[in-house]
């Protein structure tokens, strides 16, 4: 028996899931441990609810598909409206450096996925899903393209499979990241910090090689403070305020949705979650630059972070777990190897190429925290770290910015040319 649900009952039933994650992530310690986001614990615990009733009394339920995809281009294109080209200039060139290296690992990690996913007898498109769309995308990005290969190119059950990669990645991400940094730590010889340390005795312990961090880096990340660390510290969000950015929200996707019509059919054909990233990114820096227009970011992410949760809420509530019982084995099997090939990257890669020392060793472990699950985990991993041992402003100031919003615009680029690849 079916069941249709109107956009009524399918946001009622949405933040009911969300409160029911709430509850939980506050009361299951590993749920707060691995910042398992609260619409994921809660639509997990829904999602199973729903396969019980389908496999005891055959009931199926359909939801509201109109308010998904908006709370879905919703998400995205805050994305777009927070990715300020200014702060690649202002972070300067390890900032560059670090993107360069993520973008590599990117296109890596797809690589294996498809690789992977080919000699285990699977589509190749569900190596993406097993790849950067779930691993660096996280939730969000799992699940706009899963419906997007479902509806598209026929892949069946890639939202669900998405959603269940995203969530390994989360825990994954969260338990790599710290063992490799202190790996990549004793090789420095830097010590932890003696509990309740002074700067001097923090220096005797750490020595001349991680005097950088506690000198150069502060200083770097002091002139930058304001910018960074506390953007729009004051200002409230009022109701004018929401008004103002919701027309940006509204602009960004009138123009995914004008570019998904005029581009349809050419070459320059993709999904309007990307081009509603893309007119956000066009208006935020149009504005800016031009304009000199005073963006309200902490609005801007409010209305963007209330939008993920509702999407993902809906999206873990349409999840059909019965199309994964084929799957579960080789894909186990191609996420192992994905966790092993994030740990070797960062360990010879992005250590190496960050300079092999100790800022280095903490943007490791924040690699390890958004390339296997999302930007939470990655500054859950540098706390951890730099909590045992010495601050480190660089890492502080990079990942976020990262890891926030210029590592999925390069994901939505490489995704949309894998799949326009001859052999997908």
């Amino acid at each position: 028996m079916e069941i249709t649900l109107n956009g009524y009952y399918t946001l009622i039933f949405a933040t009911l899931v969300l409160l029911l994650g709430r509850f939980l992530v506050k009361k299951v310690k590993f749920l707060e441990d691995f910042n398992i986001p609260e619409p994921v614990a809660g639509g997990l615990i829904a999602a199973v609810i729903v396969y019980t009733l389908n496999f005891i009394w055959g009931y199926s339920f359909n939801f509201h598909q109109g308010l998904q995809t908006a709370t879905m281009l919703m998400f995205f294109a805050s994305i777009g409206l927070s990715a300020d080209f200014g702060r690649l200039k202002a972070g300067g060139t390890p900032l560059l450096i670090f993107t360069i290296v993520v973008s590599v690992f990117i296109i890596l990690q797809d690589v294996v996925g498809v690789t992977m996913a080919s000699a285990l007898g699977l589509d190749p498109l569900l190596g993406l899903v097993t790849g950067s769309i779930a691993l660096t995308g996280g939730h969000g990005t799992a699940g706009a393209w899963g419906a997007v290969l479902e509806q598209e190119y026929g892949v069946v059950g890639a939202t669900t499979l998405g959603i269940a990669v995203a969530t390994y990645g989360l825990v994954a991400g969260g338990i790599v990241g710290g063992p490799v940094a202190r790996r990549l730590i004793n090789k420095l010889g830097l010590k932890p910090a003696p509990a309740n340390a002074n700067p001097s005795d923090v220096e005797k312990v750490a020595g001349a090689q991680s005097l950088y961090s506690t000198k150069h880096s502060e200083k770097e990340a002091g002139d930058n403070q304001e910018m960074f660390e506390k953007p729009d510290n004051i200002r409230l969000i009022t109701a004018s305020s929401t008004i103002e950015t919701l027309a940006l929200f509204a602009g960004a996707l009138a123009f995914a949705d004008l570019m998904t019509i005029v581009a349809e059919g050419t070459s320059f054909e993709l999904p309007t979650f990307v081009w509603a990233l893309a007119g956000g990114v066009i208006l935020r820096n149009s504005l800016t630059m031009i304009f000199n227009f005073d963006m309200f970011d902490r609005a801007i992410d409010v209305i963007g972070n209330a939008s993920l949760s509702l999407f993902l809420a809906m999206a873990l509530l349409s999840l059909k777990l019965w199309e994964l019982t084929d799957l579960a084995g080789p894909v186990l099997i191609i996420l192992l190897v994905q966790t092993f090939v994030m740990i070797l990257y960062v360990y010879f890669v992005t250590f190496k190429v960050m300079g092999k020392n100790y800022d280095a060793a903490v943007l490791s472990a924040g690699h390890c925290g958004f390339g296997m699950g999302a930007t939470p985990t990655a500054i859950a991993n540098m706390q951890a770290v730099t909590d045992r041992y010495l601050p480190s402003p660089k890492a502080f100031l990079i990942v976020p910015m990262v890891g926030a919003f210029f590592v999925d615009i390069v994901n939505a680029t490489v995704l949309q040319i894998f799949t326009k690849l001859p052999f997908m």
